[in-house]
C-alpha cells in the first residue's frame, strides 16, 4: 500500500498533520495555491490550484490519502469559495481513489442544549453551519453510493501552536500580554470547548488509517471546557505572566460595528457559541482510537 499523502492547506491543521505523517516516516506534499516550501523536514510543497480538479487528481495519484484542510478564512466569502474548492475535492478522491479525510467543525449543528455529539443532527440555520453540513452530507453519499472512502473529524475552537488570528483566545494574546484589558464575544465566563490543532492532525490520521472508521464523524478529544476568562488566563499563566481583566464586547458596540464590517455580521451568526455552553461528547473517539487530548497546560504553554 502506498504510503503517499496529499494535504490540501497550510494553515496550523495542515502544518501539524504535514510534520507528524513526516516524522512517521510518510511521503508527504502539501498542495497550495503559493506552492511555497512548508520549511518541514521530509515535507514536499507544491503549486496547484485546489478548485482544479484535473490539477490537483495529477498530484494525487497514487496517494493512500488526501486530507481537506483548507480554511478559508474570510467568513464573507464562504458561499463563493467553498462549494467549487470542496466538489474539486471530492471529485479528485473519487478519480484517484485515496481515503478522503475532512478537518470540519461544528458548525453544522448549530445551537444546542446538550454536550455535541456525532449522533446530533446537523441542524444549522445560519448559512456557515449549512454550507459546512452539505459539505459533509455530499461526501457521506458519495461514501455510502461507495465511490469514495471518505471521513470527517470536527473539533472546536482551535488553541496551540500556530492558530494566531484565527484563535478566540490567541487573538487576544498580543494584548493581554502587554496587560491590555481582553474583549471577547459573549459571556466570558461561558464552559466551552477548546481544541489543541495537534490533537486535530492526530486524528486525521487516525481516521484515514483505519478502515473501520470511514463513513462517520468523529471528534477531536479535546480536554475538559473552560471559559473564556479561564483560557485566557491559564495561556497567561503558562507564559509566566499575570492574568487580565476580561469583559464581554458591549452589545451596543457590536451592533454599531456590524454596520460597517461585514466579518462582524459574519460572526452575528455564530454568537450562539458564546452566550450558551459550548461542550463537545469525545467519547467516541476516545474510545475507537485510543486517543486522549494534549494535556491542557502543554496547550497552554504552545498557544500563539
Amino acid at each position: 500500500m502506498s504510503d503517499r499523502h496529499v494535504i490540501v492547506g497550510a494553515g496550523p491543521v495542515g502544518r501539524h498533520l504535514a510534520a507528524q505523517l513526516a516524522e512517521r516516516g510518510s511521503e508527504v506534499v502539501v498542495a497550495t495555491r503559493s506552492g511555497t516550501d512548508p520549511g518541514l523536514a521530509g515535507v514536499r510543497g507544491i503549486r496547484v490550484d485546489a478548485n482544479d480538479a484535473d490539477a490537483l487528481s495529477a498530484v494525487t495519484v497514487g496517494a493512500s490519502a488526501l486530507y481537506n484542510c483548507a480554511n478559508p478564512g474570510d467568513y464573507t466569502q464562504w458561499d463563493t469559495t467553498w462549494p467549487p474548492l470542496a466538489a474539486a475535492l471530492l471529485s479528485t478522491a473519487e478519480r484517484t481513489g485515496p481515503v478522503y479525510a475532512i478537518t470540519g467543525n461544528l458548525y453544522p449543528y448549530g445551537p444546542v442544549d446538550e454536550p455535541m455529539h456525532e449522533g446530533l443532527p446537523d441542524a444549522a440555520v445560519d448559512h456557515k453551519g449549512v454550507l459546512r453540513a452539505r459539505l459533509w452530507a455530499d461526501a457521506l453519499e458519495a461514501h455510502d453510493a461507495g465511490r469514495v472512502r471518505a471521513v470527517e473529524v470536527r473539533g472546536s475552537d482551535y488553541m496551540g501552536t500556530g492558530v494566531g488570528v484565527n484563535g478566540h483566545i490567541s487573538r487576544q494574546l498580543p494584548a493581554a500580554r502587554r496587560g491590555k484589558r481582553a474583549r471577547v464575544l459573549g459571556d466570558p465566563d461561558m464552559p466551552h470547548t477548546f481544541t489543541d490543532v495537534q490533537d486535530v492532525a492526530r486524528l486525521l490520521i487516525a481516521a484515514a488509517d483505519d478502515e473501520s472508521s470511514h463513513g462517520r464523524l468523529w471528534h477531536v478529544p479535546s480536554n475538559p471546557p473552560r471559559s473564556q476568562r479561564q483560557a485566557l488566563g491559564d495561556v497567561l499563566t503558562a507564559a509566566g505572566l499575570s492574568p487580565v481583566p476580561v469583559s464581554p464586547i458591549p452589545p451596543l458596540a457590536l451592533r454599531a460595528g456590524e454596520l460597517f464590517s461585514p466579518m462582524l455580521r459574519e460572526l452575528k451568526e455564530l454568537s450562539y457559541q458564546w452566550t450558551r455552553p459550548y461542550v463537545l461528547d469525545d467519547s467516541a473517539a476516545r474510545a475507537h482510537f485510543a486517543l486522549e487530548p494534549t494535556p491542557w497546560e502543554e496547550v497552554c504553554r504552545r498557544t500563539s
